[in-house]
């Protein structure tokens, strides 16, 4: 009677799996490589416009959930061809210590907070320089993690980009209605005019709006406007 051969003994298999140090690793590796990219982009901000933004991405993506038709409306324009009165209403309504403070506004998101507190808030305590890197790189996402890497890019954006370039970028990526974006494409949505031709009233009316583009029109916003007619005449603009 022959025995059947006993068949080979097999290699235990390996199974893939990472432990907590690489997984530690590979996770610190990916946050810095994004945090890279948005510097580097920062530092090609310095001479190029760009094309879109991460809030411009994010309303496209959301209008394929919605019936109402999307049309978006951004046309960069520099500078030079937006009137003073719509820089000095936006700075003014948004950011009035922009031109002294290197990114965060400690005085104002103190007050913010205290506002929030007595449920009287008119504005946040985020820099214009805070809010371009937010539309630039993050959209409208809320999150711890989006806050500290926003927070690491604003002294990026104000050491390579300069107040001017900073102004300039904001006024055209911000949002200023239903898929209008930058502020000439809000004026000739809006008023009917360009950036250049805007008035003092119609500029503080607009700027009125910010932060919250999608729920109030300039139309309504005569308290508000008032107010920032008012901060603008107090610093001579």
């Amino acid at each position: 009677m022959t025995e059947t051969p006993s068949a080979p003994p097999q290699s235990p298999k390996h199974k893939f799996k990472l432990k907590p140090l690489q997984i530690l690793r590979w996770t610190v590796i990916v946050l810095a490589s994004c945090w890279l990219f948005g510097a580097l982009s920062l530092v090609l901000l310095r001479f190029i416009d760009p094309p879109t933004t991460a809030l411009q991405t994010e309303r496209r993506f959301q209008s394929f959930f919605h019936d109402k038709p999307y049309e978006k409306r951004y046309h960069f324009v520099p500078l030079s061809q937006i009137s003073p009165n719509m820089q000095h209403a936006v700075v003014s309504a948004e950011d009035a210590r922009f031109y002294i403070h290197h990114g965060f506004d400690w005085e104002a998101i103190q007050l913010a907070a205290q506002e929030d507190m007595e449920g009287g808030r008119i504005r946040g305590g985020s820099t214009i320089t805070q809010q371009l890197v937010k539309n630039l790189f993050f959209g409208t996402s809320r999150s711890i993690l989006r806050k500290a890497a926003e927070a690491s890019l604003v002294p990026v954006a104000e050491l390579v980009l300069g107040k001017q370039r900073i102004l300039e970028l904001y006024l055209n990526v911000v949002e200023w209605g239903p898929g209008v974006y930058g502020v000439d494409a809000a004026c000739r949505y809006h008023d009917d005019t360009s950036a250049r031709s805007i008035s003092r009233e119609q500029a503080a009316r607009l700027a009125a709006v910010l932060p919250s583009p999608l729920k109030r029109k300039p139309a309504r916003m005569t308290r508000y406007s008032a107010i920032i007619l008012r901060r603008m005449a107090q610093v001579g603009w």
